[in-house]
């Protein structure tokens, strides 16, 4: 198939990496801006910018993807499948619709659970025993596209979130495979999500269980 990747931080460096060592065509590279960083505050490209180059792989780096442009340059492109690793912004509708083979994402957590930012994090606040990876079909929602495979990672008793992320970007990188080997084989099955087992966002366990606040009014003038 021909992959137009979309990712910015190490994550999407490693699934990126894993997807050219599998021998799979990248036709190009969709990640944010290089931003300054440290005191001196130097120009630095995103680990994908990096590891694109180091293959010869075309990057671009548009402010949105809100606009005719990019659509244009996307079908230029010709992509049979987008994957999309942290990427950092939301695919309109008339880009989801351009690969033939959808659009697929890496997400850090067993859907539908913790969705949207900081869900390593989260499960880590929250006491889970288990977290993982999920591989879903992107649609207009945040998250909540079909899902074509999760893994399961079990969290250490006194793993902090950076070391459990550090465990979750190798099977990350597996279970991503994984699924676009099933896409190019014809034998993917998705599942849809079911959104009464979706957590608010950014809350803690003990925020959903806990009464709400009595609000009282005063009539005094």
């Amino acid at each position: 198939m021909n992959i137009l990747f979309m990712g910015t931080p190490d994550i999407a460096a490693a699934a990126l990496e894993a997807i050219l060592d599998a021998g799979h065509t990248v036709c190009g590279v969709y990640t944010r801006a290089d931003k300054p960083v440290g005191r001196k505050q130097v120009l630095t490209a995103p680990p994908v910018k990096r590891t694109a180059m180091a293959h010869g792989i075309p990057v671009f780096q548009p402010g949105t993807l809100r606009d005719a442009a990019q659509a244009e340059n996307i079908r230029a492109l010709a992509p049979e499948l987008i994957v999309v690793v942290a990427y950092g912004r939301i695919l309109p509708p008339e880009v989801l619709a351009i690969p033939q083979y959808g659009c697929i994402n890496l997400h850090v957590s067993l859907l539908p659970r913790y969705r949207g930012a900081a869900p390593v994090q989260w499960a880590v606040i929250n006491g889970e025993k288990t977290t993982g990876v999920s591989i879903m079909y992107l649609n207009e929602g945040l998250d909540t596209g079909d899902i074509l495979r999760v893994s399961p990672v079990e969290i250490g008793e006194n793993e902090t979130s950076g070391e459990l992320f550090e465990r979750i970007t190798q099977e990350g990188a597996r279970t991503l495979l994984a699924a676009m080997e099933d896409i190019a084989a014809g034998t993917a099955q998705a599942r849809p999500q079911n959104d009464a087992e979706a957590l608010q966002k950014n809350r803690r366990i003990s925020d959903l269980t806990r009464p709400p606040a009595v609000c009282t009014t005063s009539s005094a003038v």
